[in-house]
């Protein structure tokens, strides 16, 4: 697929999942959803071109989300009216309304939710990869990326060769606590540390579709630096200047994506105004 193309396919993605987004938070606001909520706004891009490339790839990979994981489940083909009855807390939710935002479950899509232990899912997913040799992605937040067993499945992951992709969403924030303050290293040179294909790069489609060749043929580890627009949880901003990949490429693709937008503003807005209607 040419790259105008692909950055098109990964737009209609990634424009299902803010508009989604913008739901969520005016539902917050609106106090319709009444749950700790972990907005993925600014970051849909990564798991948009990461669904884009498996279905180029034609490849159905195993899924362990991360807490901030609405776009990961949209991206991959998620059901999403189940997506926001689970976050309205009802029993036709995906998790049956006990999940919530962050835990996230569908056998339809091979995902598997977060569980509460911060990183917990990448050693999860590294077992899970190395008992099954089934492709797997694993996706971890900047700061979860930190912990011990997070970097022991790495290694692991390395010395099996198994083919599983980590990707880390790195918004340069846990919570509000900057990296710079937590540490003086990158993920992806603790990668190469261990003998791992890795790889430092933003969140642009482009950047994401150049190392696809080998995916899923090694293990690999994709920092990928992006922004987050709304609070750690919640419905507020902790700023209101933060780079918008969305609008960047809203902008870039022209007509053609305003048209996307367009279409699937009003395909969600229906959706939800739907849903919210049911007792």
């Amino acid at each position: 697929m040419d790259e105008k193309n692909f950055r098109l396919k990964v737009f209609e993605k990634a424009s299902y999942c803010r508009h989604f987004e913008e739901q969520v938070i005016k539902n917050l606001k609106d106090k319709k959803i009444n749950i700790p909520t972990y907005v993925s706004a600014g970051q849909e891009f990564i798991a948009a071109s990461m669904a884009s490339m498996c279905e180029d790839l034609k490849i159905k990979p195993w899924i362990f989300g991360q807490h901030r994981c609405h776009s990961i489940y949209i991206s991959f083909g998620g059901d999403k009216t189940k997506l926001i009855d689970e976050l309205l807390g009802r029993k036709t939710g995906c998790t049956r309304g006990m999940g919530g935002s962050a835990s996230i479950h569908s056998k339809k899509i091979n995902m598997f939710g977060h569980d509460g232990l911060m990183g917990s899912n990448g050693p999860i997913g590294v077992g899970a990869c190395f008992a099954s040799n089934k492709p797997t992605i694993v996706f971890l937040g900047d700061a979860a990326a930190e912990e011990d067993y997070v970097l022991g499945g790495l290694g692991w992951a390395s010395r099996k060769n198994i083919p599983l992709i980590t990707v880390i969403e790195d918004n340069n924030l846990s919570i509000l606590t900057e990296k710079k303050v937590r540490r003086n290293w990158e993920m992806s040179d603790v990668a190469k540390s261990f003998k791992m294909e890795s790889y430092n790069i933003n969140d642009d489609p482009i950047n994401l579709l150049k190392h696809s060749k080998n995916f899923f043929k090694k293990p690999c580890l994709l920092n990928v630096n992006t922004h987050r627009i709304y609070w750690h949880a919640g419905a507020g901003k902790d700023s209101e200047d933060t780079f918008d990949r969305y609008e960047e490429q809203k902008k870039l693709l022209g007509s053609e994506a305003a048209e996307i937008d367009k279409r699937i503003k009003k395909q969600v807005d229906d959706l939800w105004k739907k849903q919210l209607e049911k007792q």
